[in-house]
């Protein structure tokens, strides 16, 4: 229990380095810093098809992709445009919205118990293939085959064709 608050409080403290960082790419470094915590968070709770995805997708990919898009903007100083007072308004309105609901969860984190799992193997991998593979057999098959149709026209739609003299 004593290393799931370990890792909620790490959870908690980069995703505040992640609003408060000045430097953009270390704001995207904090926030792959967040998700690996949640992948942790996700083994912890005995999901392990949610923390083999969370870690793929999210830490792979889409960080990847935040990074890229990161470098292609022009981030100066004098471009950026000045900030009107309603941004601001609404920017502490929404945090004090975050903050009573901090307080209220902190308030009632003593009144509920904790949740046991009566089936240990809930959120394993084999159980989600054993569900996959025999009852949503046909589904799943014809998913992958239009997943690898798009995939094909994507290809063809992104040749060019020769020219022809």
């Amino acid at each position: 229990m004593n290393t799931f608050y370990f890792i909620a409080f790490l959870s908690i403290f980069f995703s505040i380095l992640v609003i408060t960082a000045k430097n953009p790419v270390h704001s995207i470094l904090y926030l792959i810093l967040t998700f690996f915590t949640f992948t942790i968070h996700y083994i912890l709770l005995n999901a392990q098809f949610l923390a083999i995805v969370n870690f793929i997708v999210y830490m792979g990919a889409i960080l990847v992709l935040f990074l890229y898009t990161l470098m292609l903007i022009n981030l100066n100083k004098e471009s950026e445009p000045a900030k009107s007072n309603l941004v601001k308004i609404a920017g502490v309105i929404g945090g004090c919205c975050f903050l009573v609901t901090i307080i209220a969860s902190i308030k009632a984190l003593g009144a509920s118990p904790a949740v046991v799992l009566k089936d240990p193997s809930l959120g394993l991998v084999k159980n989600l293939g054993k569900v996959l593979f025999n009852e949503y057999l046909l589904p799943f098959e014809i998913s992958s085959v239009l997943l690898l149709s798009a995939m094909v026209g994507a290809v063809l739609l992104a040749t060019k064709e020769p020219k022809t003299t």
